[in-house]
């Protein structure tokens, strides 16, 4: 007979594996994201508060509209930085990420193709890189952003030489 009750821990969360210690993104991430967030929708709000004088009230109603809009995105940026994560285990990298909609992708080492970091402008103004695994499936690449760049540099050479440990020994 079956009993109904509580799952046990691991089946109640595939996304928290047991025994892995998770490393987390720079919260630097956060700011960068926000940065870029304000770059791109503040200057809409502003030409929409400008036409608001100018024309009309009602346009108006658009810079409120795209506050909230910010300001909604502002919070949920706090949210999803903390979200992510990186661990190395022997055979493998899990990365995870996501509130709402969860995601934990399991990179095994012997299926490395190349590693790549790279950083963007704002990332750079930051000190941030973003780490890049290549595998032979699209569906099990993976991305690690806001990584402090010598961490990334870390990460790159170790993934890139476990990943030739495992394929040397097929």
């Amino acid at each position: 007979m079956e009993t109904v009750g509580t799952p046990s821990t691991a089946a109640a969360e595939p996304f928290d594996p047991e025994g892995v210690q998770w490393q987390r993104v720079s919260p630097r991430l956060a700011a960068a994201r926000r940065t870029v967030l304000v770059a791109f929708w503040g200057p809409m709000a502003l030409v929409a508060l400008g036409l608001a004088v100018w024309l009309t009230w009602w346009i108006a109603l658009a810079a409120v509209a795209v506050a909230a809009l910010v300001g909604w995105q502002w919070w949920l940026i706090g949210r999803q930085v903390p979200a992510w994560g990186y661990a190395e285990r022997d055979d493998d990298l899990l990365v995870r990420h996501g509130l709402l909609f969860r995601s934990l992708v399991v990179v095994p080492y012997g299926r490395l193709q190349f590693v790549d970091v790279e950083a963007g402008p704002v990332d750079r103004r930051f000190g941030l890189a973003r780490v890049q695994l290549h595998t032979a499936s699209t569906g099990t690449d993976a991305a690690i952003p806001g990584l402090p760049p010598a961490e990334a540099a870390r990460l790159r050479d170790r993934l890139a030489a476990r990943g030739e440990a495992r394929l040397a020994g097929l």
